[in-house]
């Protein structure tokens, strides 16, 4: 009888006692609020799409194309797409739509032992959401100062401005050598450096927090809490905004830098292909790194996103749909950043190797340094900030939502009554601001770059990428999962899927990972510094405070499970018995599944015939 263990002598944390709440008798009868749906699927993909299109899309992944041989770039970035990026995507995204689950419990629910890829990932966020949102106090400012009458990064006539200050063009770039001022900096660098960052030295002088700086983050931080504060409810209308006006402004962009000088040499450099780069494996990280980092894979997101979808839709069709969103944003995003870099490069009579930059550089220096050149720069330097801001604020909300998901489904009787979820969120906000000024000091980018670097970086997604593969493949079973979607959507996925989560992305991933260990090298954060040793194990530091959860939570799961050592782990690489009721919608329609003892019937979720689906997909 040893191996007959029940359920309720399990440990309460490992196997959580709950229900789903999603009807209005759960309402009446428990007093807790509904956990809320997406009020139309519209909605679901705005959130997503919201999320995953960033500003990686605009200032990373057009740089990346230029520096990497152009158009051969799109060789590695396509097969980690394939092998990866969709996979994962239509892997996390189907997860939560079938367990109706945030990252958290659905990871603990569907492989007990591998839970803690949902804790490691809620970490990632919380990280995250620390230091993005830096960026958007920093387009804030920007945006600020688009309204004066001559823009203050255009001249060196400003109480910030040096001696060294020089406003290079196209007709002093010939001039004789001597009558540059010795360290020549230009008017945009000294903007970024002097009035908005105040920047130090090195890492060492943090100084005092700018109060410009801080107050712009605290604007930002107060339109993240409203819009989650109501949860799916106010961010589903939210996003129909945030999601949308970035695609106006990149188009109106888009016009304006194609009608530009040198436009056309731009888009050149863009997408010149250099077939040599191939053999670079640098060019294939970085095609990997991309992939992750834009498609918000691991992150747990794009699960808690998709636990407010019908159980019927169509989840499958969605993934695609919004893969191929993201990767075509990228690549219209190219042709409006490069049009405007080579206008610049001809204005300035130089290389556009020499103007072309990425991240930061590009957003607060290059760009903005472009934008002056061009006749009414208020009107497209407003434009481009609007867009910057938009871009980052529906990532940075949508991240937040899925953290307050999973906790909340987490300890559903305890935050889901009265207000407490909304306090629950606002000492979240409040206590990121707090950590967030510290990069609001003269050393807060160095500080933002250790963040960015480490507590996101591609060594955490990787391994998460590795372990959610493996959980799926091989513990909880490929044929499974892809009968799983089958029931939610009336049809299969491709087989191909079920190659890539059992072999392809576990070993694309790992050769990734292993490749990104032998060639890291300290983090550099420019101007000939490089991070000191007790900055890099203060990254190092903050990486291990998520993935560290996987061991730590597998130690845990296996120390409280009682029963001999094989029951333990048998047990655990079993769905919870007493956990999402699609579990017993799938046990009744797969005869090779375990069988299991769900609480309720499926009756929670709305559901359209499944008759229905499939005459609709045929047609």
């Amino acid at each position: 009888m040893a191996d007959k263990v029940p359920p309720q002598q399990g440990d309460p944390l490992l196997f959580p006692q709950r229900s789903l709440c999603n009807g209005e008798e759960a309402v009446k009868d428990d007093g807790l609020h509904a956990r809320g749906q997406w009020a139309s699927k519209a909605e679901f993909l705005l959130a997503v799409a919201g999320q995953i299109i960033g500003l990686g899309n605009v200032w990373r992944f057009p740089y990346l194309c230029y520096k990497n041989g152009g158009g051969v770039f799109f060789v590695p970035y396509l097969l980690f797409l394939v092998l990866c990026g969709i996979p994962l995507f239509l892997l996390e995204t189907s997860l939560g739509q079938y367990m109706s689950l945030g990252g958290v419990s659905a990871w603990r629910t569907i492989c007990p032992l591998f839970g803690g890829l949902g804790y490691a990932s809620q970490v990632m966020i919380l990280h995250g959401c620390v230091y993005y949102i830096v960026i958007l106090a920093w387009a804030l400012f920007y945006l600020s100062y688009s309204f004066q009458a001559e823009l203050p990064w255009s001249h060196c006539n400003n109480t910030w401005n040096t001696k060294a200050c020089f406003l290079f063009d196209h007709h002093n770039q010939t001039a004789n050598g001597s009558s540059l001022p010795e360290n020549a900096t230009s008017p945009v660098m000294e903007f970024w450096e002097r009035e908005v960052l105040h920047l130090s030295s090195s890492l060492d002088k943090l100084g005092p927090v700018s109060w410009k700086l801080a107050l712009c983050l605290a604007v930002v931080w107060l339109v993240c809490y409203f819009c989650v504060w109501k949860g799916v409810k106010s961010t589903g209308k939210v996003v129909y905004l945030t999601a949308t006006f970035p695609y106006v402004m990149l188009f109106v962009l888009l016009v304006r830098g194609a009608t530009l000088p040198g436009a056309t040499q731009g888009i050149i450099y863009y997408l010149k292909p250099n077939v040599t780069r191939l053999a670079d494996p640098q060019v294939w990280m970085d095609a990997g790194t991309q992939i992750f980092f834009s498609y918000g894979i691991c992150l747990g997101s794009l699960t808690a996103l998709g636990s407010y979808n019908k159980y019927n839709n169509d989840c499958y069709k969605d993934s695609f749909l919004l893969c191929l969103l993201n990767s075509g944003t990228s690549f219209l995003a190219g042709f409006a950043i490069f049009s405007v870099l080579g206008f610049m490069a001809e204005e300035q009579g130089v290389d556009i190797g020499t103007v072309a930059e990425s991240g930061p550089g590009l957003a607060f220096i290059a760009y903005p340094r472009a934008v002056a050149m061009m006749p009414v720069p208020q009107l497209w330097a407003v434009c481009f900030f609007l867009m910057i801001i938009m871009l980052g604020l529906d990532t940075q909300f949508v991240s937040l939502e899925a953290l307050m998901t999973s906790v909340t489904d987490l300890y559903p009787h305890l935050i889901r009554r009265g207000h407490r979820r909304e306090l629950l969120l606002l000492f979240v906000c409040v206590v990121c601001f707090l950590l967030g000024l510290v990069m609001v000091t003269p050393g807060g980018l160095y500080v933002f770059q250790i963040y960015d670097h480490f507590s996101c970086s591609g060594a955490s997604l990787l391994l998460l990428s590795i372990f959610q593969s493996v959980a799926i493949g091989w513990i909880y079973g490929a044929e499974r999962f892809s009968a799983n979607i089958r029931d939610m959507t009336g049809y299969s996925p491709l087989p191909v899927f079920k190659l890539c989560w059992k072999y392809l992305t576990p070993s694309v991933c790992t050769a990734t990972f292993l490749f990104s260990l032998v060639q890291w090298s300290p983090l550099k954060f420019g101007k000939g510094l490089i991070a000191p040793a007790w900055a890099t194990t203060l990254g190092w530091l903050l990486t291990f405070s998520s993935v560290s959860l996987l061991p730590i939570w597998a130690i845990y799961a296996l120390a409280t499970t009682p029963g001999t050592l094989p029951q333990r782990f048998k047990r655990l690489c079993s769905p919870a018995k007493n956990s999402s009721l699609a579990l017993h919608h799938f046990s009744n329609n797969n005869s090779s599944a375990p069988p299991y003892s769900p609480a309720l019937p499926l009756t929670e979720k709305p559901k359209e015939p499944i008759t229905d689906i499939m005459q609709n997909h045929t047609t």
